[in-house]
């Protein structure tokens, strides 16, 4: 039988919340925790409107799958986030031992593949590249739009 549920598809619904990110003038970055093709946990990036620098969309994903399950640990779990985790972000992902990550568009200056030493758990899955040119189109777009 075919799912409907594919990675590409998880992958849009955390389009669509770095969008709204985008229109609160939040970095536009999305996240989404989804287990039994289920998604328990959903966040974007808020810094700005909660004034407090670890409101990233990752963190707030972590925080609402842990609540759902009643559990800090995401071994079944997959993130699927538009943009390459932070370090801070990579560390909450390890101490969750969540299972897989899914990014969209990699971030060369403030991700966490730029760093020497691995962050993830080490039996974490890593895909980079899901729906890349949509992620990167709409950083590059937010980013413009704050120069001008």
């Amino acid at each position: 039988m075919l799912s409907l549920y594919t990675d590409e598809y998880y992958m849009k619904q955390a389009l669509k919340l770095a969008e709204q990110a985008f229109l609160e003038g939040e970095v536009p970055i999305g996240a989404i925790i989804v287990s039994n093709n289920q998604i328990i946990g959903k966040g974007y990036n808020q810094v700005e409107r909660l004034s407090d620098a670890t409101a990233h969309a990752e963190m707030i994903a972590i925080s609402a799958a842990s609540a759902y399950l009643g559990t800090k640990f995401l071994e079944d779990c997959s993130l699927y986030v538009t943009v390459e985790p932070c370090p801070m972000c990579a560390g909450g992902l390890y101490w969750t031992r969540i299972g897989k990550v899914f990014f969209g568009t990699s971030e060369p200056k403030f991700g966490f593949n730029s760093r020497e030493m691995p962050i993830l758990h080490p039996k974490t899955a890593l895909s980079g590249g899901l729906l890349e040119n949509e992620c990167r189109e709409l950083m590059q777009k937010f980013f413009l739009s704050r120069r001008k």
